[in-house]
């Protein structure tokens, strides 16, 4: 098992790179999150990898971060989730976006990415609704616990958060603003302060 390369980038494609170690180019595999933090052609880089082997392939992905890695290994857990599906989802959605889409049961954010289809990312959500947490960083880990419990079936932020995703917010942004606001308000004052909240954003 490669556990990591580092070397020479001496090629750059939008699903993959080519690091050279020793003189043997490496083929990695990479999401555009990684593609795109990437130094120019020429300079040293490192990336983490995971070797994924069948019977007609040996394919090497590369990422930069732990956290990246851990999510890529959470989603080939899931049933019907393979190494290219799980690095169109890491390309779609950052590790932080990832983690609150799963936390929020935001499927069509997870659909967004090539080749998801809506029964996969509901396989997503729900395989990874208690793992998903623990690999995005200590900031949006904390947004994602509180997203999570915006969207308590009956609450009345799930109210408030069903109204904002109603008026065209998405779910994983709309849970957000509502986990973020102290407890206790109404489900008119979470609307009020989620529109404001949500709108300075655009």
């Amino acid at each position: 098992m490669i556990y990591s390369v580092k070397g020479i980038l001496t090629y750059v494609e939008p699903s993959f790179v080519v690091v050279e170690c020793g003189g043997v180019g490496m083929k990695c595999f990479a999401s555009t999150s990684t593609i795109t933090q990437l130094s120019s052609v020429g300079t040293e880089v490192t990336l983490l990898t995971y070797m994924s082997v069948k019977e007609d392939a040996i394919d090497l992905y590369g990422f930069l971060s732990q956290n990246e890695l851990d999510a890529f290994k959470l989603l080939i857990s899931v049933n019907g989730v393979g190494p290219k599906a799980a690095m169109s989802v890491l390309s779609a959605l950052t590790t932080d976006k990832l983690s609150l889409a799963v936390s929020c049961g935001d499927v069509k954010s997870i659909q967004a990415a090539q080749g998801i289809g809506k029964k996969t990312a509901e396989r997503i959500v729900l395989e990874l609704k208690d793992k998903m947490a623990g690999v995005a960083g200590v900031v949006q880990g904390t947004a994602a616990v509180n997203a999570a419990q915006a969207n308590t079936p009956g609450s009345a932020t799930a109210e408030a958060v069903e109204v904002l995703v109603s008026l065209g917010f998405n779910q994983t942004d709309a849970s957000v603003a509502v986990g973020s606001m102290q407890p206790g308000l109404s489900v008119d004052e979470m609307i009020r302060k989620g529109l404001k909240l949500l709108s300075s954003n655009l």
